[in-house]
């Protein structure tokens, strides 16, 4: 994935004609489309590659299952035209391992989650997401996902990632701020409401871009 906005759109719309929609209207903008069950159940995998026209796509299922699952489950993922899926790191190095080993096969990307932006996270995640993040280093995963609405544990956990890939979501309508995880290290923010509710998802993006101009 190129690091040109540092902006990844978030479609949890209810419709493919709307995710195709509102993805158009804001074409050259985002680096990448992250959709996930909302959408790919109401529209269907199909999505995946309807969008993959205009951005790259991450599939975010986080995925959380025993090893042969996860990598049926990422096959189909990346066999939709996805070039990147989004696991969960706490089921172990097994089943993450298979969730990488589908992503190299397909040259895709896998991103573990090592910590969520909401407030619950921080009952069960935030205490071992340091150990998620060295398993995600471990077994070689593109990236990992950390919080935008908790900007210092985006910076302790980019001293253990590593080189690894940072996506973080909650941006705009979690209360997390865009300027915040980029300098705390984020190498991509996620925003979603923000714009697809906006009256103008352009000029929204537009203003989201500015701010990290």
């Amino acid at each position: 994935m190129k690091k040109n906005s540092r902006l990844i759109l978030a479609l949890d719309v209810g419709s493919g004609d709307e995710a195709y929609s509102i993805a158009s209207e804001t074409e050259g903008i985002f680096d990448a489309i992250k959709v996930g069950y909302p959408l790919i159940l109401s529209a269907g995998l199909s999505v995946i590659k309807d969008l993959s026209s205009i951005a790259p796509v991450i599939a975010d299922l986080k995925i959380a299952d025993i090893p042969n699952t996860n990598r049926l489950i990422c096959d189909r993922l990346f066999s939709a035209g996805a070039q990147g899926v989004i696991a969960h790191a706490f089921t172990g190095r097994d089943s993450l391992e298979a969730c990488v080993d589908v992503a190299r096969r397909y040259n895709g990307e896998l991103y573990a989650v090592a910590e969520m932006s909401h407030p619950g996270a921080l009952e069960f995640m935030s205490p071992i997401a340091e150990r998620l993040a060295i398993l995600a280093l471990d077994v070689g995963a593109s990236g990992i996902v950390a919080p935008a609405t908790r900007p210092e544990r985006i910076r302790t956990l980019k001293r253990i990632a590593g080189d690894l890939t940072i996506i973080s979501p909650g941006v705009g309508a979690q209360g997390g701020s865009l300027r915040d995880a980029i300098e705390a290290g984020a190498d991509y923010a996620i925003v979603g409401r923000s714009v697809y509710e906006s009256s103008s998802p352009r000029k929204a993006a537009e203003a989201l871009l500015d701010l990290i101009r």
